[in-house]
């Protein structure tokens, strides 16, 4: 009996100690688990997004935004990244382009609708004003947005056109045009690049199919037939919009390559420079999705699967993969308040800079 009780008691002891045992392994475990990830959120320099940077914005903070594909949005404050997305008051994941007001809210113009961040939280801006669509005006710190569907236009806006925001009210105003078909409707004129603010006053806006161009008293509408392209000898396709240092208006096309427009004449520079994939051996200046301009005043081209391309104004360099530059297809190109052009790349996502003699991931 006496041996039984104490087989018993020493099972339990030992039971005991087992328990005991697991329990600091996994307190210990977990803690390490823990810690490792507040170490790794605390070492990453570079934005977690793999669907790529599609835009971004330094504000008047000098706090530093980065607009994914389908991501939501990524705010650098203070050295740390903080990432928003639809459960946290976006409208959509998707961030085509990025503002400040001249009250200091930040405006996210996603895939769909628009919200924006007060400095304290997100929130989606669901105000809107339908009762002055052709009241078209300008005002000098006016921010203007595409509509609030991926494509095309709801039953509110009735018309192919895009939002105005004063700084008070949130304004739809439409198009001189009438689409002839429910593809012109739903495609044509829906915008897809940011407002451009030209030299001379004129806003312009970058649809997929057309260039709308307004000064205060009147229209341009820059369409295929406008440039006498069929398909067969071209067609728009409109990814980015520039105006460069001289007052030349440049296109990005993904398809028929770049555009350049003097404001009388447009010549195709893709043609010109013989950077069709026919010309190039397949890396070619015919997919261009953005464009920017560098303190030297090279123009910078960004492409669907070539890379970028630099023009000095005398002759075009391809970088790609072999220069540093991992993505192939760069969404946005930036520049920032030092002048410096902030490249936004996808596949794989990444932002990066030229340092003079090859690219370098930033963030």
């Amino acid at each position: 009996m006496k041996v039984k009780i104490y087989n018993q008691n020493i099972f339990i002891l030992l039971w005991t100690l087992f328990i005991v045992v697991t329990i600091s392994c996994n307190n210990q475990s977990q803690s390490n688990k823990e810690n490792q990830i507040v170490q790794t959120k605390a070492d990453s320099k570079l934005l977690k997004y793999t669907t790529g940077v599609r835009s971004f914005l330094e504000d008047s903070k000098g706090n530093v935004w980065f607009g994914s594909g389908n991501e939501g949005v990524c705010l650098l404050q203070n050295g740390k990244f903080q990432y928003f997305t639809t459960e946290n008051g976006l409208s959509n994941n998707q961030i085509r382009n990025i503002y400040e007001d001249k009250n200091g809210i930040i405006w996210f113009e996603c895939g769909r609708g628009l919200s924006i961040y007060d400095g304290q939280k997100m929130s989606i801006y669901k105000e809107r004003n339908y009762d002055s669509t052709t009241q078209w005006q300008l005002g000098d710190k006016d921010i203007w947005f595409k509509g609030d569907e991926l494509e095309g236009y709801n039953k509110l806006e009735k018309n192919p056109g895009v939002y105005q925001y004063d700084g008070k009210k949130l304004s739809y105003r439409t198009f001189p045009v009438t689409p002839k078909s429910e593809v012109e409707r739903r495609f044509h004129y829906a915008i897809s690049t940011p407002f451009l603010k030209g030299k001379n006053g004129t806003i312009w806006f970058g649809a997929y199919k057309a260039l709308v161009g307004y000064n205060g008293s009147d229209f341009k509408i820059i369409t295929d037939e406008y440039l006498g392209l069929n398909g067969e000898n071209g067609s728009l396709h409109i990814r980015s919009i520039l105006e460069d240092s001289k007052g030349n208006l440049w296109i990005a096309n993904n398809g028929s390559g770049v555009l350049k427009y003097d404001g009388n004449e447009i010549i195709n520079f893709t043609t010109q420079q013989k950077l069709q994939k026919e010309n190039t051996k397949g890396s070619s200046l015919e997919r261009a999705f953005s464009i920017g301009e560098d303190a030297s005043g090279n123009i910078w081209f960004g492409t669907v699967e070539s890379g970028v391309w630099r023009y000095d104004g005398n002759s075009v360099k391809n970088f790609t993969k072999d220069d540093g530059l991992e993505s192939k297809h760069i969404w946005e190109i930036y520049k920032s308040k030092q002048g410096e052009l902030w490249f936004g790349g996808a596949n794989p996502s990444g932002v990066y800079i030229f340092n003079g003699k090859s690219f370098e991931r930033k963030y």
